[in-house]
């Protein structure tokens, strides 16, 4: 019988340093991937070239005339972060201020189509950060949306300190789109009218486990409690309480939902979840048709944009 106690205390030991083995790995495969930031600019450059032909151009133009600028900031637990900042196309006539957020593994450059879109056929300013770990900002690991935020917040005053509006719009793609949900359940100033997310999952714990089945479907989804363990032990955050769903349920601003109808990385289902989630204030749905993951304005450029712009004009009026 002592033997076999044994055995079941060896087997158990086993399987708990295992799995705490398999959490950390899966921890830092999905928080520090390699390459990041200043080392993958040029990736993601082409990026934005694929996505919007003639975009680095565009944004290399505006820089030379001394027109796009950047800035830094201190941010969330102290780390130096990045972002660049545009007026408006007629600065005269600038409808607001829209602050424009990428997505996982990404920078700056990757949504120009969104920050030239913004300032060329709105005629909104714009300022578009780096993320924590992305671009030139410094960071750790990637906080996937929810410490993010806070760098949101601290970016929403500088832009508001920059251009001066009375109406500002956060719009993001991706785990850009979940940082916008979690930011809008906070308490925000209130010249932050509305928000428009793209794609964005319905909670850290929700995609991490959707990856986990696409990438690593020998991989228990138990192995998830044991990362968000060693996120919470290293970073301060674990994956159950990133939840953009729970930030909805506190949102009372306008919101625009987009996802695509052909999204598998973020399965469209997750749009469905968010709509719902946001109870109180205005709201809208576009689910693009035969648009992948993160593809809604590449696959309809025109209607991506004047669903923008009369989702918009319509909060305006409010």
């Amino acid at each position: 019988m002592k033997q076999i106690l044994a055995l079941i205390a060896i087997l158990a030991a086993a399987l708990l340093v295992s799995g705490c083995l398999a959490g950390k790995y899966m921890s830092g495969y999905a928080l520090t991937p390699e390459p990041h930031g200043v080392a993958d600019i040029e990736r993601t450059r082409a990026k934005a070239d694929s996505l919007c032909p003639g975009s680095t151009a565009w944004y290399d133009g505006l820089k030379a005339q001394g027109v796009l600028k950047d800035t830094f900031i201190t941010g969330y637990r102290d780390f130096r972060v990045h972002a660049c900042y545009v007026p408006a196309k007629d600065p005269a006539e600038a409808q607001g201020t829209a602050i424009v957020v990428h997505g996982y593994g990404d920078n700056h450059y990757v949504f120009l189509y969104l920050v030239r879109m913004y300032r060329d056929e709105l005629n909104y300013n714009v300022l578009f950060p780096d993320l924590q770990y992305h671009g030139y900002s410094e960071g750790d690991h990637i906080q996937m949306g929810w410490n993010d935020r806070l760098d949101v917040e601290k970016w929403i005053e500088v832009a508001h300190g920059i251009f001066q509006d009375d109406f500002m719009v956060l719009h993001g793609v991706s785990m850009g789109g979940a940082t916008v949900m979690m930011t809008s359940g906070d308490e925000l100033p209130e010249y932050v009218k509305a928000f428009v997310e793209d794609c964005g999952y319905s909670s850290v714990i929700m995609q991490f486990n959707n990856n986990r089945k696409q990438s690593f479907g020998f991989i228990p989804p138990d192995v998830l409690q044991s990362a968000s363990l060693v996120s919470k032990m290293r970073y301060g955050w674990g994956f159950w309480e990133a939840s953009s769903l729970k930030q909805l349920e506190k949102c009372d601003r306008p919101m625009l939902f987009i996802h695509g109808d052909a999204d598998d990385f973020v399965p469209t289902s997750h749009v469905y979840k968010n709509y719902e989630a946001k109870v109180n204030g205005y709201k809208e749905l576009w689910v693009a048709p035969d648009a992948v993951h993160a593809n809604s304005y590449a696959k309809h450029p025109m209607e991506y944009t004047q669903r923008v712009r009369d989702f918009l004009n319509k909060v305006k009026k409010m």
